[in-house]
């Protein structure tokens, strides 16, 4: 996924929220800028959907709700709102209508598929923020340059724990109660020698 600024130009929260209503990718606000999040790689692609897929398997049967990409998450530290990759939660889902868009208010889990531009941001910044999603209580991140996943999870306010896993490894999503296979995510993934 890119993280360029499409625009050298400042944008307020009104103008951005209608252009970002009407636009065909997907873009963040930060600041007054305006950064267009789509464009990723096959392999970006390939993986969101396996774990859309793979979490949709473990979670409807059990009435829990499984979203894609464009699902607007709202994140009270870098308001108004961001795209994760994939996001869950078990139990009622609660919007809030921002503008002409309606924002998820409490996902438990949010997972963002890492690409080179952006690793940085999502380790760091995107995940500092996704912090004061009070519902959050694990974050997953997938490479897609090799089979390697880390999922942070949510000890108290100040703790996160983070356990990393790799081909033949089954992590555990105690907030939705189930699991979810390394080598099934990567399943048709070839990587480039």
């Amino acid at each position: 996924m890119s993280a360029i600024p499409i625009t050298s130009q400042q944008m307020t929260l009104e103008e951005y929220l209608e252009f970002d209503y009407n636009a065909e990718g997907r873009y963040e606000y930060f600041d007054g800028e305006v950064i267009e999040m789509s464009g990723g790689t096959l392999e970006h692609s390939l993986l969101g959907s396996q774990i859309n897929f793979l979490l949709r398997r473990e979670l409807n049967p059990k009435g829990c709700l499984v979203f894609q990409s464009d699902v607007r998450i709202k994140v009270p530290a870098m308001l108004p709102y961001r795209f994760g990759d994939v996001s869950a939660l078990c139990g009622k889902p609660i919007y809030e209508d921002l503008g002409k868009s309606r924002l998820l208010v409490n996902p438990t889990l949010i997972v963002e598929v890492l690409s080179p531009s952006t690793e940085n941001y999502d380790r760091e910044e995107k995940f500092k923020a996704y912090k004061s999603i009070e519902s959050l209580r694990e974050y997953i991140l997938v490479s897609q340059v090799k089979k390697f996943v880390t999922l942070f999870a949510k000890h108290n306010e100040k703790f996160w724990f983070q356990s990393e896993y790799v081909e033949g490894e089954t992590l555990k999503i105690e907030s939705l109660d189930c699991q979810l296979s390394v080598d099934e995510i990567y399943q048709g993934i070839v990587f480039e020698s």
